[in-house]
């Protein structure tokens, strides 16, 4: 028996032996995969300058389309992004389940094409887009839809006079993450955010001149269950599984995003899709 069987028959006894039948796991299908938060949360650092008071940052992550998630969700995701009006986009990662058996198509571009910020729209690469010899075809699209990659490299977002660094890594486990390449000549004194698709890298970043590391990968486990918690998690995220987190004694702020779609079993429960929608402050 392969994992993604075992895993789901596993899921389907322990379902059953607590008592909850075939009214929940057609919730777990069909209902909370659609049912998406919005956690409005600050980002506190005194290295913020000024000028970046109340800037807006929206991430979304692990859409995983193919995989129960349509390219029709994904452009009612998009206006809801555009209805934040935010000052910056990011994408952590796994934009397609399965690159190789995809149906590529101008509509994808299209939808993503339409996500509008000021100071524009980021992406790293995830595992799933690295996997199914998807590397250039992932490449391609977001490039098509006006994001920018940040493979082991940075840009300085700068906004009347004052300025950010982000950066971003290569995928940790298809890929092949250089954080020191990534934050190379940078100003340590300017705040950095970093975007790693995998959230245990964080116990690497920490070493590192970074404020704030924000990740994917982990979905939240997907499956949650109460005095529980998450039966599953993809390597690399098992450390880091949802939430916010604190390195270093807090300077280093993580946050981990629980993702989209769904990806190996086509459930959530006790664990709604997410976006991210962070406001910079300085303490």
């Amino acid at each position: 028996m392969n994992r993604r069987s075992f895993l789901k028959k596993s899921i389907g006894g322990l379902l059953a032996l607590i008592g909850i039948g075939g009214g929940t796991y057609y919730y777990a299908r069909d209902i909370e995969p659609r049912m998406l938060q919005v956690h409005q949360l600050k980002i506190l650092d005194k290295a913020v300058p000024s000028a970046f008071e109340d800037f807006k940052i929206v991430q979304f992550s692990d859409t995983h389309i193919g995989f129960h998630y349509s390219v029709k969700q994904l452009n009612e995701l998009v206006t809801k992004i555009n209805q934040l009006n935010p000052d910056l986009i990011v994408f952590t990662g796994d934009l397609v389940d399965e690159p190789h058996v995809y149906q590529w198509n101008n509509q994808l571009i299209h939808v993503l094409q339409s996500l509008q910020a000021v100071h524009g729209k980021y992406w790293i690469y995830g595992n799933h887009d690295h996997g199914g010899y998807g590397t250039e075809k992932v490449r391609e699209v977001m490039n098509a839809s006006g994001f920018i990659l940040l493979q082991n490299e940075h840009t300085v977002i700068e906004q009347n006079n004052d300025r950010i660094i982000l950066s971003g890594i290569d995928d940790v486990m298809l890929g092949s993450p250089n954080l020191a390449k990534a934050l190379e000549n940078v100003n340590h004194d300017l705040f950095t955010l970093l975007l790693a698709h995998e959230p245990d890298f964080a116990d690497t970043t920490v070493n590192h001149p970074v404020n704030v590391q924000l990740s994917g990968h982990s979905h939240g486990g997907q499956v949650r269950l109460p005095f529980i918690g998450h039966l599953y998690t993809p390597k690399y995220s098992e450390k880091y599984v949802e939430g916010k987190y604190l390195l270093n004694e807090g300077k280093l702020q993580l946050f981990v995003n629980r993702g989209i779609g769904t990806t190996r079993l086509p459930y959530r429960f006790f664990c709604r899709p997410e976006l991210h929608v962070y406001t910079l402050n300085s303490e």
